[in-house]
């Protein structure tokens, strides 16, 4: 998709002149008496969406107006891209409220299309851009996503550990990267609830570790939950909730397209991506309720619904991240449904006690319209993960505060990291917005990179770390104690 944006003009381009609704009149009135007869004829009054071609002389198609409404949706250009005829464009006046990078992504999001099962015709559409960087920032940010939607999409048939563990291979060779995979009954010991959680599928479990990056910068770690299919195992799914846990990897796959993004800007810092692929299926050999768990960290984990299998994959993984110490631990994780009911589809919950990180991920979240929210790690609920055989329970026992459980349990696993963040998404919309169709979607991972690049960013034309690479935040006076449990 990356031939999708013009650094030069094209005589071929036709101009879009995107009109806010308030300003219609004035701009009508600028227009020639055709164009303004033409747009009056057609009831154009710049609604969202509003699409008119404007004729020259000779009945051909000169120009376009698009109209903006009141200006607030910021992938507008997506929608653009996303109904023009396939063709050159630019905009001839400004399209707010987004800056030329987000329109420029916007406009590649809109070509986006998931067609490895059906024959599609190809009809994407180009923009003209003012510069080879506005095209490399918006093609960076764009391909990530991509990769993305396109592993969130794909059916678990396709798309199981094994495939996983291929496109986590395919992403390290494309950066020279480093990757070891722990694998089937080898899990049992060091990764004991990893094991439990995927032993009864014929799909074997597996930890996938990569690293990049030079092994003395700071250490930036994440961790995804790679649950390829979750039937919810024997406390069983009803159909239309299993319907869409394909997605249920999507935090794997958000973390690997953040990965593609660190490595393809060249961040100064050293990575980590720690990914447990697994299937929870249904078997004689499936772990059930009640079952005691070992696990990396060395506590015992009773297991209250193996419908809940995300946060002990993840606990492993966190443990074994948490041992070198970094500097930065963030899990992303398509893991509860009570975060959906608290915040929507749109919001990922954001768990994390570094106020100052918290600040400056909000902050990038707003920049890049790719918003986070903040929730609490409310310690009083952790009595609620007690239990009365294991050094905890996986889930509470109650109906409320589901997020901040299992954001509670997963901290237990984490004790070194300078600042650990736990991100619940939905990784999918249900509802198509432009730029953003039905189906696996990234989520966070842009306003992510913005904080590691403010954080570690390399000034291209110096060569030496930009004047934003500001060390993290201080950890607040609740972080200091949270690893005292």
């Amino acid at each position: 998709m990356t031939d999708l944006l013009l650094t030069r003009p094209s005589k071929a381009a036709l101009p879009v002149k995107p009109v806010l609704a308030k300003d219609w009149s004035k701009t009508h009135k600028a227009l020639s008496q055709t164009a303004s007869g033409w747009a009056k004829q057609n009831a154009f009054d710049a609604s969202f969406g509003q699409l008119l071609a404007l004729p020259n002389s000779k009945g051909e198609v000169a120009s376009y107006l698009f109209g903006l409404g009141a200006g607030t949706e910021p992938f507008a250009a997506a929608y653009l891209a996303e109904h023009l005829p396939k063709g050159d464009y630019w905009l001839s006046a400004p399209m707010p409220p987004a800056d030329e990078a987000t329109i420029a992504f916007a406009w590649v999001m809109g070509n986006y299309r998931f067609d490895r099962y059906k024959k599609a015709a190809v009809t994407r559409k180009r923009l003209v851009v003012s510069s080879a960087a506005v095209a490399e920032e918006a093609n960076r940010m764009a391909s990530a996503v991509t990769l993305v939607r396109d592993l969130v999409n794909t059916p678990a048939s396709d798309m199981g550990p094994d495939e996983l563990e291929a496109a986590t291979r395919a992403l390290a060779k494309d950066h020279a990267a480093k990757i070891t995979v722990i694998k089937g009954k080898a899990l049992e010991d060091g990764f004991p609830m990893v094991f439990a959680v995927g032993k009864a599928s014929p799909r074997a479990p597996r930890m996938l570790d990569m690293t990049w990056g030079d092994s003395s910068a700071p250490k930036v770690t994440l961790v995804g939950k790679g649950v390829c299919f979750d039937t919810g195992g024997l406390n069983l799914k009803p159909g239309q909730f299993m319907l869409n846990m394909k997605k249920d990897m999507g935090g794997a796959a958000n973390v690997l397209g953040l990965a593609q993004m660190i490595m393809g800007a060249k961040l100064n810092l050293r990575l980590r991506v720690l990914i447990p692929a697994v299937e929870n299926s249904v078997a004689g050999n499936a772990f059930r309720p009640g079952d005691v768990l070992q696990s990396r960290k060395g506590l015992t984990v009773e297991i209250g619904n193996t419908d809940a299998e995300g946060r002990l994959v993840l606990g492993d993984a966190l443990a074994l991240a948490d041992e070198e110490k970094p500097e930065l631990l963030v899990d992303m994780a398509t893991l509860t449904g009570a975060a959906r009911v608290a915040l929507g589809q749109d919001l990922p919950a954001l768990y994390s006690d570094d106020d100052g990180f918290v600040a400056e991920l909000l902050e990038y979240g707003t920049k890049s319209h790719d918003p986070l929210w903040h929730m609490p790690l409310w310690q009083p609920y952790m009595a609620d993960l007690d239990s009365k055989v294991a050094d905890l329970n996986h889930i509470s026992a109650g109906s409320y505060g589901g997020s901040i459980t299992a954001a509670l349990f997963l901290s237990r696993f984490v004790e070194n990291a300078k600042t650990y963040s736990h991100i619940d998404l939905f990784a999918w919309n249900e509802k198509p917005k432009p730029g953003r169709p039905y189906g696996g979607d990234a989520c966070s991972i842009r306003a992510l990179f913005g904080v590691l690049n403010a954080r570690y960013g390399v000034a291209i034309d110096k060569g030496v770390d930009s004047k934003s690479n500001s060390k993290p935040a201080k950890k607040s006076a609740r972080a200091k104690g949270r690893a005292k449990k």
